[in-house]
């Protein structure tokens, strides 16, 4: 597979825009085009699986190792790859380029395109495009221009290929109709944007006006095949996986290995009057409840439905917005009230966990971190860690029992530590997200479900 890297100077250069409306001229050409997204983003990765017809993938370091990124990457099928990076070119975990966009593309062997959108520069935007080259002497294959004029462009572009020494392959043109609105957490999801395809198809035709497309593709480059070791057991058992518009932060490697271990029946909260029959295993990942707590509360058979099966002890593990529903109910608090508070003020929801989730306006212990198992309970063995993620402006108080101790190190070298995992029957939820690839034996330890009889 043909594969290429589409990169940025910061988050909000155009990366997303660009790399859409590249697959989509891709798939107008008849080819297959497989998304990666690096980094822990879901919202992306939906994006690029609604306008290429496969399922995007996640590369994440720190989550998932280099041995993991090298597994997901070969997991990829298509005529071409296009692999979306996070923030800046080398901006990671810390303070250096690891765990960045630069470092997938140094691991993987691919080459780089710049998406920039400048704004009144002309030979400083060359200082910077040489400082980011050189920096780390990346492979930069070229840059594409964002969200400029096209006399701007033509000006920036003698500047560029006469100061930098590299092509610029063209640019898209600023245009309202392919703006793609955000929200708290970020973009707003593909599935809630009707028109999405007829934004994307007209990037795609903005691209192929202003971009040398045949220039791009000859710059991709034949990727390796790598060694794949992320495998599970069959364990014969059936696993339910909440999905639809209120949960659908799913890494696709996750539902692979879900799927290696039993039968994988999809089921909406939102919809659906009762969970599917004979579940042994429910995973509830991220999302918006939030948005969609009123539609959550409203279907009150699924909540009673779920309620019965985890008091009865149905193994369970929920992440993030997963958490947040098991809970009594979202609220706002007075002092932190916000834009949401025109759909709610407080729903009531699954109520499996005894206590609240209450909505903020700033996020929550944001960024990587490492949680541990601290406390005895029969799901996880002590001491186990593992690489997670959070990323949520919300936090709960429940009472419950808690076994994580979670810890993040800050860009000053010093380390926040906070208790998350909460524990009751056979379900546990917390707001980390892991990556099965990340600890196999934290997979295992979830679904090794007695059988009865």
């Amino acid at each position: 597979m043909k594969s290429i890297i589409i990169s940025s100077n910061a988050s909000g250069g155009g990366k997303t825009i660009v790399t859409l409306g590249l697959m989509k001229a891709l798939k107008n050409r008849n080819y297959s085009v497989q998304g990666f997204k690096v980094g822990p983003d879901y919202i992306d990765t939906a994006f690029h699986s609604r306008i290429t017809g496969i399922d995007s993938r996640n590369l994440d370091l720190y989550l998932m190792s280099e041995e993991g990124i090298k597994a997901s990457f070969s997991r990829g099928k298509g005529d071409f790859g296009i692999v979306e990076g996070v923030m800046g070119l080398y901006d990671g975990k810390g303070i250096d380029e690891r765990y960045s966009t630069y470092h997938v593309a140094e691991l993987l062997n691919l080459p780089i395109v710049l998406v920039l959108s400048p704004k009144a520069q002309v030979a400083t935007l060359c200082a910077e495009i040489n400082g980011i080259i050189n920096f780390r002497d990346a492979n930069i294959a070229g840059v594409i221009l964002n969200n400029i004029s096209e006399s701007y462009y033509k000006l920036l572009k003698r500047s560029i290929e006469e100061n930098c020494k590299i092509k610029v392959f063209g640019y898209l043109p600023k245009n309202d109709e392919i703006v793609l609105k955000s929200r708290h957490l970020g973009l707003i999801q593909s599935s809630e944007i009707y028109d999405l395809e007829r934004k994307i198809e007209l990037c795609a035709q903005l691209l192929e006006k202003n971009v040398d497309i045949d220039a791009l593709i000859n710059c991709f480059k034949q990727a390796e095949k790598y060694e794949d070791t992320y495998h599970i057991e069959n364990k014969d058992i059936r696993i339910g996986v909440a999905r639809d518009e209120a949960f659908s932060f799913y890494y696709k490697e996750n539902l692979e290995l879900l799927k290696e271990a039993g039968e994988v029946v999809f089921f909406s909260p939102m919809r659906d009057k009762k969970l599917p029959e004979d579940l042994d295993f429910i995973y509830f990942g991220g999302g918006y409840p939030e948005i969609f707590a009123e539609e959550l509360s409203q279907n009150k058979d699924m909540l009673v439905s779920i309620k019965q099966v985890l008091e009865n002890g149905t193994r369970c593990y929920a992440e993030c917005g997963g958490l947040m529903y098991l809970t009594k109910g979202i609220s706002y608090s007075t002092e932190e009230t916000s834009a949401l508070d025109c759909y709610f003020t407080e729903q009531n929801l699954v109520g499996f966990f005894n206590g609240y989730t209450h909505m903020t306006k700033r996020l929550q212990n944001f960024g990587y971190a490492e949680l541990k198992i601290v406390n005895d309970n029969e799901l996880i063995p002590l001491g186990l860690k593992i690489n997670c993620h959070e990323f949520h402006k919300s936090c709960v108080n429940l009472e419950e029992k808690v076994i994580y101790s979670v810890t993040k190190t800050t860009y000053d070298g010093s380390e926040k530590k906070w208790n998350c995992g909460y524990v009751k029957n056979n379900t546990l939820a917390a707001y980390a997200h892991v990556h099965f690839f990340g600890n196999l034996k934290w997979l295992e330890c979830m679904l090794n479900i007695p059988k009865i009889g």
